[in-house]
């Protein structure tokens, strides 16, 4: 084979190896970190791992955001500003997650939708 032919491929199945290790990287999950954030911050108060709550269990939320590129920042949005929701009937303002860490409340999130 063409000794630049080869040495391109080389480089290219590099680059893509490297793309793939980053990309499993950045998605990674400390998840004693995220449950101890999520217990913190009492979110068991409403919401389970698989049992329908007054909020919806942790299945169902990433079932919701299967393949959507945005779910990770949905839940993130919906984590940190303490929105308007609705639970039997009573509406009332979702109880931040309590972290000022970004990075942490992304864990959270990526927690979640690993469920």
């Amino acid at each position: 084979m063409n000794t630049t032919l080869t040495l391109s491929l080389r480089a290219f199945f590099a680059v893509g190896l490297t793309c793939v290790a980053l990309s499993v990287q950045a998605q990674a999950v400390d998840a004693p970190a995220a449950e101890q954030l999520l217990e913190a911050s009492k979110c068991g108060k409403c919401h389970s791992l698989d049992k329908q709550k007054d909020g919806p269990p942790y299945k169902k939320t990433a079932a919701k955001y299967k393949g959507k590129a945005d779910g990770e920042a949905k839940l993130f949005t919906h984590m940190t500003t303490g929105p308007t929701i609705e639970i039997d009937g009573v509406k009332e303002e979702h109880v931040k997650i309590k972290s000022k860490d970004d990075a942490a409340v992304k864990n959270v999130a990526r927690y979640i939708l690993t469920r």
